[in-house]
């Protein structure tokens, strides 16, 4: 075993307990041929700009007052105005090492605050970064960036998340962990039968994507100071049954291809 594939394993082995199932073999099959390639790299692409809009979006609610939260924003206004089509030019975002215009201050009456834009920002960070660099590869491949619906998978979670505070954070939070995984998982499914470029770039976002869902967990943890098992157990369940429903459009928390249920 090389120490890529020794890396891989150590990394995957608690991703894997978490999750509930594994990705299907037939939506590793519809992903590998090429047809689709183009498909699963949009959507990877906006995966990664709606991961950072989700933080953005916690971090806005629950720990920061209207300032702080402005300047998220504005941190987010440019890949939101490549992505819904306001604006295509890259030269607005790519290469900034951070774009956040101000340091964000917790409020005061939330005991949870820093330790929520801790984690919260890195995460934006890294999921901006790989935007640009999924971005950077499709243009090197000559995929123009499409818009493209989104699929169930992300709105099916949110069903589960129950309606009252701070619960409904608890939850979200979960779900955050529970995508996270489960990228983590396709990532590595994915990488072999990729071309060499895209193998080595699914295996780099190995090692956060394996700490985000972490982040999301502890803080869920953190945040109810009790235990969560049942709701980790409830929505778990819940995401391997969306994996493993049959789902008309792909995507890249898709379920089992549709075409799979026909052939």
């Amino acid at each position: 075993m090389t120490d890529t594939q020794s890396m891989i394993n150590e990394l995957l082995l608690p991703v894997r307990r978490f999750l509930h199932c594994e990705t299907p073999e037939s939506w590793l099959e519809e992903a590998r041929k090429p047809e689709n390639l183009n498909a699963l790299l949009v959507d990877h692409c906006n995966c990664e700009l709606k991961a950072s809009q989700t933080a953005i979006f916690l971090i806005r609610k629950y720990a920061v007052d209207e300032k702080s939260g402005q300047a998220l924003l504005d941190w987010a206004k440019p890949y939101e105005d490549f992505v819904y089509g306001r604006s295509r030019q890259k030269d607005a975002f790519h290469g900034r090492k951070n774009g956040l215009s101000a340091e964000l201050t917790a409020r005061a009456d939330c005991p949870y605050g820093q330790d929520l834009i801790d984690r919260m920002v890195r995460l934006i960070k890294e999921e901006f970064h790989h935007f640009e660099q999924v971005l950077e590869i499709m243009d090197k491949r000559g995929i123009a960036y499409s818009n493209l619906s989104a699929g169930n998978y992300a709105r099916g979670l949110m069903k589960a998340v129950r309606t009252h505070e701070p619960a409904t954070l608890i939850d979200k939070l979960i779900v955050g962990a529970y995508i996270e995984a489960r990228s983590c998982e396709r990532f590595a499914r994915l990488a072999p039968f990729l071309d060499d470029e895209l193998k080595k770039f699914y295996i780099s976002l190995l090692r956060s994507e394996a700490r985000h869902y972490q982040d999301y967990l502890n803080l869920a943890e953190q945040i109810a100071g009790k235990d969560i098992s049942d709701r980790i157990l409830h929505i778990g369940q819940r995401e391997a049954g969306l994996i493993n429903t049959p789902d008309q459009d792909f995507r890249f928390h898709s379920g089992i291809p549709a075409t799979a249920m026909v052939s």
